[in-house]
């Protein structure tokens, strides 16, 4: 009987320790956990992801923090700016995908994605329609720019003496956002009708979408999931090549490609800015309780042309490059004298910083970031942070620049950002813990294997007998008697 129970004992034993070691060597449970995830991984009606895509659930909110100018003559006169933060005004940003349609028997998607903003005062310092900001008069500006040096030139100077525009300008925050009627742009519209009599950051783009989007589906490859194809009917290379304004995909809470690896580069689009970022793997980090890969942009990003060859399309016109921090996207401003910054100048030359009195630029708050989880592929956490500065430079045929120094003026730094909600990550957790489970199946295995090995060694080392001797010694009586 000893020898049935070391036999089945050892037999069990190394029986366990071939199969999960087969098993490990095999990835067959780990392709098992893939193979589930590029199945899910696939724009098709009635899924749970294209649900998920269709319609986002975790919020995502916009927050606008402007740069309030307190000396403005002086700044006309030649002296440093100073300027005060004001924000966070914040937007809920609601984006669903709509007018859906699958094509190419489900191999791609295309669809619009209209935004909505919607003001949050909860989580906002003041009312966006009674707070007033002094900031650079961007339209005046842009129509000095325009008209300098042209048989335009005078027309200008007496409708900004006419309209007694200055070089700064005072409206609220809702006005600076949304859009106002300006009466420079107005009157130059009947000159020239496509000048747009309203002005405003982000005019036209409340309740408004930019365009159809043609996505691949991700059917033939789970690595090209949501990958943008067409944009406006144009393919995604053909119009970063002529428009020199990138595009990938947005900060909306949608599913990445999976199974990342940490040197991964992953692209994320901006229209709104008409520019596009790539980031790479910086550290590990866990968000709400789940494991994530953290991707910023390197410096290079926002490099100039010395740095990064890649930047010479912002050199607008060709060879006027500024310093690194800074890109020049007038071109996709209708002209308007914009540049794209990292908040507070963050990882930009110094000069910038240190040419307005009022920067502190700082990793935490002013870095874009995208947390994903490298399983999943799915976006947890995002911040997308950028900042609108406008060229300032005395320009001699207008008497409303004075003395001013070249100035790259910052006006507006906007947060986008995300955050799985609760739901998600409960579900997502799960998701996670059954892969977990499964991908341990075979050291749980080996585990008992060893288990049972320890055991059969004792038995084996054991001689026969030794049990029934220590017994008969523990019953035998303390004191002898003859």
């Amino acid at each position: 009987m000893r020898k049935v129970c070391l036999s089945a004992v050892g037999s069990l034993s190394l029986a366990l320790l071939i199969a999960s070691v087969s098993l490990l060597v095999a990835h067959v449970l780990q392709r098992a956990v893939d193979l589930q995830v590029k199945q899910e991984t696939v724009l098709k009606n009635g899924t749970e992801t294209f649900e998920l895509w269709e319609d986002p659930p975790p919020p995502v909110y916009m927050q606008f923090y402007f740069f309030n100018v307190t000396n403005p003559i002086e700044v006309v006169h030649g002296d440093m700016p100073f300027v005060e933060e004001i924000g966070p005004y914040t937007y809920r940003e609601y984006r669903p995908r709509v007018n859906v349609h699958i094509l190419d028997n489900g191999t791609r998607v295309s669809s619009v994605n209209p935004k909505t903003y919607v003001f949050e005062p909860e989580m906002s310092v003041g009312d966006p329609e009674v707070d007033r900001i002094r900031t650079i008069n961007i339209p005046a500006v842009t129509v000095m720019e325009m008209t300098k040096s042209t048989p335009l030139r005078l027309p200008t100077e007496l409708l900004l003496i006419l309209y007694q525009e200055e070089l700064f300008t005072t409206h609220t925050v809702h006005e600076l956002l949304w859009g106002y009627k300006d009466k420079l742009l107005s009157a130059l519209h009947h000159l020239r009708p496509e000048i747009d009599s309203y002005f405003g950051l982000f005019n036209k783009m409340n309740g408004t979408d930019d365009g159809e989007y043609v996505v691949l589906s991700g059917k033939t490859n789970y690595l090209n999931f949501s990958k943008i194809l067409e944009w406006r009917g144009k393919e995604a290379l053909e119009w970063w090549t002529t428009e020199s304004c990138n595009m990938i995909n947005g900060t909306d809470g949608s599913v990445f490609h999976p199974l990342i690896s940490m040197d991964e580069t992953i692209y994320v689009f901006s229209s709104d800015f008409c520019r596009s970022l790539y980031v790479t793997f910086e550290r590990f980090v866990s968000v709400s309780g789940i494991p994530a890969y953290r991707f910023v942009p390197p410096a290079k990003v926002f490099a100039n042309v010395s740095v990064n060859p890649d930047n010479a399309g912002f050199c607008v016109p060709a060879g006027n490059c500024h310093g690194s921090g800074v890109l020049n996207v007038s071109i996709c401003k209708q002209g308007a004298p914009i540049l794209l910054s990292a908040p507070h100048f963050y990882q930009a030359d110094e000069k910038y910083i240190k040419d307005i009195k009022g920067m502190h630029p700082r990793k935490e708050d002013h870095e874009t970031f995208l947390d994903i989880n490298p399983l999943t592929g799915i976006l947890v956490q995002a911040a997308k942070r950028l900042q609108i500065n406008v060229l300032v430079r005395q320009l001699t045929d207008f008497i409303e620049t004075g003395s001013v120094r070249t100035l790259v003026f910052p006006v507006v730094h906007v947060n986008e950002s995300m955050l799985i909600d609760e739901a998600s990550a409960k579900k997502l957790k799960n998701v996670l813990f059954e892969a977990t489970l499964v991908t341990s199946i075979p050291f749980i295995i080996m585990a008992l294997g060893i288990l049972l090995g320890i055991g059969f060694i004792v038995l084996v080392c054991r001689p026969p007998g030794t049990k029934e001797q220590s017994t008969e010694e523990e019953r035998a009586p303390l004191i002898r008697t003859s």
